[in-house]
This record gives structure tokens, C-alpha cells and sequence, in this order.
């Protein structure tokens, strides 16, 4: 609500200097640094650089102006060059608290993406490989957008773009025609072949023949080797079947598993229009399409006449496009494809089609253990599920040493440990590579999920049985600057779940939370909630439940459950 007042005062201030002065101005309108100096703060600068008239007169004309919008401001200063204003904190903050309270789950929604679609390709794990905890992060990542984009109104379409074709195959192939035990695969099918594909770049170093061994049993599935196919499929099947424990744990659905596989036989329309526009031309056997000088060329066909990963997200992309009509396409994909997208925008724009801008590569940094990055070729790879085995335990003893007695323990460390290894995850900026501690993940202190769960759950126990009317409260209260903390923080949890949508940053929500519970923890310290004086428990109890639903709701948003009790 105090997002709403600085809108309309930058909006009505903007209209004020275009009708009096035919002018458009960028007014900015911000929070004082000093909490004392107001709640509000408008800058001057622009109207006078625009208008060229002295400050003092700038602001004088801005003071008359703002007085007669009829907004709830109780007060209104001149500071220099600033403009600012107090607002009415009493009945702004039972109207906020209102809301919340009335509302629900549903504090919070916005209208920005009515009427709009965005599809999200994330997750999308190699089959045939453990799925490990670099997996993670276009898991998490994509899911959580995929739900703030939701609670922003739009209508999503989620892919898991399974790597599911590739000469990575052709390596497996190899590996298992070389040294595979039928027997010991089938018993524990991607182990072993995880272990095979490990196997191949380690004799591949002493032996450089076999990656041409492995571009030529590629090719042979690319030409349907009935053989090799149905290896190829038997593969697939069982790395679905490892993939659909990690998603059930992690409660994760997807609309489609369409995976590289799914394009081989749309490929070749993309390749002819590419020749039909004038765009592909030969180099040194292989089909490229120049893309500018300061992009390397697209490699659309290798010399051999296979198909190349680009020439597959090109194919994907029109089929999207077709299929789900996206006013945005977002591909959760780590930071080291970054040119690999500007590539396929470069090529979606040679083309002639007007929607390369509505492709986002949503970049991620890379998990790194030790200051090293994981790799499957090198088998260093931590797998997910032993991760999230590991934090569930390590979340189950912590709550036996706490609460003892507790019913339902297995199901409550089980939400605890997988909230631990996602927040660790999501409150921070995907762009940034991070250190992964399982030991501090888990902790119930600190920027961690678990802190956000204990808080729900403080929450929760005070307000258990009890009965309020949060009509009937002091707002006189909220003029205190503990009071009022928490339901400006409240205020703010709309305008924060738009900055995550538009910033495809989930970081922007977990940061928040992490915010609203240490003030809330801060507030808990300071006073007594369950108080004698009906009234002032009332405007407690309605304080903390409204704090209580924004914080249910913003874990939801994240992918982790909130909880009654642990």
C-alpha cells in the first residue's frame, strides 16, 4: 500500500508538469535514508534541470501540488532539494493489516502478466547421468519463477528439455559395447552407467580413435540403427525413473518432458528455411550461418551431416512459439551458454521473426565444491538425493534434540531438510557461483530455510486457539517504529514479488523473507504479544497473523513448505 502511494504521487506529479508545462519528466520518488527525515521522499533535481527555475520555487510549486492529491500523508516537509512526506501511519496500517488478513494466500497477487503467457525450460537433466546437486539450481530456480509468475497472473507452460540426444550417447554406446555388464547395469542401471561414461574420457585421454568411434554411433542412431535405438530408449526410461524420485521429493511437477529427442524429425524444416532465406552456407564441409562480426558463426550441420544443439533450440523455439504462444520464453540455464543464446536470437532475428526479445536466457552460477566445479566425465559428481538424504537426517536430529515428542517427525524433518538445500540455494543472486555447506544449510539460526520455517512456526504456536478481532485494534500504536517496521514490510511484499518476476530473480523474494523474520524476531524481543489489554493483543495478534500469511505465502513461492510445528 505504501508502494501504491509512491506510485500515484509519481504518476499525478508526472501529469501535473506535462499539463502545466507540456513536459516529460522521470520523477523519482524514494525512502529518506534517515527514517526521521519522513516515510516518502521526492528529489527535485530533474524538475529543476527541466524547468530551469530556482529550487526554491521548484519545491514550493511540489508542496502546493502534492497537498492536493488527497493522499493519506499526515504530514509534508521541505528538506533542500526534497520534498518529503510522513504518512498516516495509523490507518494506513489497519487498512494494510486488513488486507492481508482478509485476503490470505491471495495478498500479494498482481495483475502484471493478465492475459500473458510465459513458457520456462528448466531442470533438464542428461539422461543416462546421476542427477546431481548442479542440477539443482535450474530446478529450483525455474520452479520458483514459474510460481512468482503465477502469483503475478500469468499463465506458465513449464518444459523439462530432457538431454536426452546428443554425442554423448554415441559415447555411452561405446563404453558399453567396450566394457558393459549387462547384468550389473540392469541392477543398478544409472550407477553404472554413469560410471561407463567415466570410463569412456578416461580411456578416451589414451586413446583419441574412440571419440570417433562415438561421433559414428551417434550417427548411427541419428539414421534410426534399430539397435542402438532401442538401447537409446531403454536409457531414457530408466534415468525418468531416478529423475521422478528427486521431483516427488522436491514436489515439482512440469507440463512437458519434451526433450532433444522430440525435435529430430522438425529439424530438417529449420535447415531448409535457413537455405531458402540465403542464410547457410558451406565451411570446410559443415552447413554455418554468419551471424555478424562480432558473434562467431552458428554451426547448423557438422561435416558428418549431424545435428548440432543449436540447430535443435532452433527448432524447439518455433515449435514453442506455435505450440504455446509465449509472450516470453525463459531458459534456466547456467551462466557458460551465454553465448550460445545470443547466437540463437541473432538467428531467430536473420530469420525475420519479430520475437527474439521475448527469449531470456536466465543465467545461473555454477555449484562448486571445495572451490571446484562438479563434472560427470571426471566422476566428482555429488548426487542430489544423497544431498538432500543427508540434510533430511541431519534436520530430524536437530528436531529430536528440540522437540522430542513431536508427532509426524520423519514428514516434518523431511520439509526441513529440503527447505535447507533449496533456500541455500535461491537467497542468492543466480548469477553468482556458490560454495555449497551442507552443515550450515541446515542450521535453525541464521539466513537459512529452516530460521524462515522456526519463525512460521513461533508465529503459529502464538496465535494457536486464540481468537482476535483485528477491527478492533490500537492503531495508535503503529506509530511506534517496531510496529510500523513490520507493516511497511508487509506493504511491500506485492511490489517485491513484481521486482522478482521482471528481474527473473527469486533471490529478490528469499531476501525479503529473510528481512520480515529477523524484524518480526526483533519485534518479539521488544514485546510481550499475548498481553492482558484486549485491544492492544488484537492489534498483536492481527500484526503477527498478517506477518504470518506473507511468510507462508512467500515459502510457497520459493518451493518450500511452510509449517505448524518442529
Amino acid at each position: 500500500m505504501i508502494d501504491s502511494i509512491k506510485l500515484e504521487i509519481k504518476n499525478k506529479l508526472e501529469t501535473y508538469y506535462k499539463e502545466k508545462y507540456n513536459v516529460d519528466l522521470q520523477i523519482v520518488v524514494e525512502e529518506p535514508k534517515k527514517a526521521e527525515l519522513g516515510d516518502i521522499s521526492v528529489p527535485m533535481f530533474a524538475v529543476v534541470k527541466t524547468l530551469r527555475k530556482p529550487m526554491p520555487e521548484i519545491v514550493s510549486e511540489a508542496l502546493d501540488a502534492i497537498k492536493s492529491f488527497n493522499l493519506p500523508i499526515s504530514d509534508i516537509r521541505s528538506v533542500g532539494a526534497f520534498v518529503n512526506l510522513f504518512v498516516d501511519k495509523e490507518k494506513l496500517s489497519k487498512a494494510i493489516l486488513i488486507e492481508a488478513i482478509t485476503k490470505e494466500s491471495n495478498y500479494g497477487t498482481s495483475e502484471m502478466g493478465k492475459d500473458k503467457n510465459v513458457t520456462l525450460d528448466y531442470s533438464s537433466p542428461n539422461i543416462a547421468k546421476s542427477f546431481s546437486i548442479g542440477h539443482l539450481r535450474s530446478t529450483m530456480i525455474g520452479n520458483s519463477l514459474k510460481l512468482i509468475l503465477q502469483k503475478c497472473e500469468y499463465s506458465t507452460y513449464s518444459i523439462n528439455y530432457l538431454g536426452d540426444w546428443g554425442t554423448q550417447f554415441g559415447k555411452m554406446i561405446v563404453a558399453y559395447k567396450n566394457w558393459g555388464d549387462l547384468d550389473k547395469i540392469k541392477a543398478d542401471p544409472i550407477n553404472e552407467l554413469t560410471a561407463l561414461y567415466v570410463r569412456f574420457h578416461e580411456e578416451a585421454e589414451k586413446n583419441p580413435a574412440l571419440e570417433d568411434e562415438a561421433r559414428e554411433a551417434f550417427r548411427k542412431m541419428e539414421l534410426k540403427d534399430q539397435e542402438y535405438l532401442d538401447l537409446w530408449k531403454w536409457i531414457r526410461e530408466e534415468s525418468l525413473k531416478e529423475s521422478a524420485q528427486i521431483y516427488d521429493l522436491l514436489d515439482i511437477s512440469f507440463d512437458s518432458y519434451n526433450g532433444e529427442a522430440f525435435y529430430n524429425d522438425k529439424m530438417d524444416a529449420v535447415v531448409d528455411e535457413l537455405e531458402n532465406k540465403g542464410l547457410l552456407v558451406e565451411d570446410q564441409g559443415a552447413k554455418i550461418v554468419n551471424l555478424g562480426d562480432d558473434m562467431p558463426p552458428a554451426l547448423i550441420k557438422r561435416s558428418d551431416g549431424g545435428s548440432l544443439y543449436i540447430t535443435r533450440d532452433l527448432a524447439a523455439v518455433f515449435y514453442r512459439k506455435k505450440e504455446y504462444k509465449f509472450d516470453k520464453i525463459l531458459y534456466v540455464v547456467g551462466n557458460e551458454q551465454k553465448l550460445h543464446f545470443q547466437q540463437l536470437k541473432r538467428l531467430i532475428t536473420k530469420m525475420g521473426y519479430d520475437f527474439a526479445e521475448e527469449v531470456n536466457h536466465v543465467n545461473f552460477g555454477l555449484y562448486l565444491t571445495n572451490g571446484k566445479k562438479a563434472s560427470t566425465r571426471k566422476g566428482n559428481v555429488v548426487k542430489l538425493y544423497d544431498v538432500l538424504m543427508t540434510a533430511i537426517n541431519l534436520a530430524k536430529k536437530q528436531i529430536e534434540e528440540k522437540n522430542p515428542n513431536i508427532k509426524n517427525k520423519d514428514e516434518i524433518a523431511k520439509n526441513v531438510g529440503i527447505a535447507a538445500i533449496v533456500f541455500a540455494d535461491l537467497k542468492n543472486f543466480r548469477g553468482l557461483d556458490i560454495e555449497f555447506n551442507i552443515q550450515d544449510a541446515v542450521k535453525f539460526e541464521g539466513q537459512t530455510g529452516p530460521y524462515l520455517q522456526y519463525t512460521g512456526v513461533r508465529i503459529a504456536s502464538i496465535l494457536r486457539d486464540k481468537e482476535f478481532d483485528y477491527n478492533n485494534i490500537d492503531e495508535s500504536l503503529f506509530t511506534k517504529p517496531h510496529y510500523f517496521e513490520l507493516v511497511k514490510l508487509i506493504s511491500e511484499f506485492k511490489s517485491t514479488i513484481e521486482r522478482a518476476a521482471n528481474e527473473f530473480a527469486p533471490s529478490v523474494v528469499a531476501k525479503y523473507l529473510l528481512n520480515l523474520a529477523a524484524s518480526f524476531n526483533k519485534f518479539y524481543s521488544i514485546e510481550k504479544i499475548n498481553v492482558e489489554d484486549e485491544v492492544k493483543r488484537n492489534t498483536n495478534f492481527a500484526l503477527a497473523k498478517a506477518i504470518r500469511i506473507v511468510l507462508n505465502e512467500g515459502l510457497r513461492l520459493l518451493g518450500i513448505k511452510y509449517l505448524e510445528e518442529m
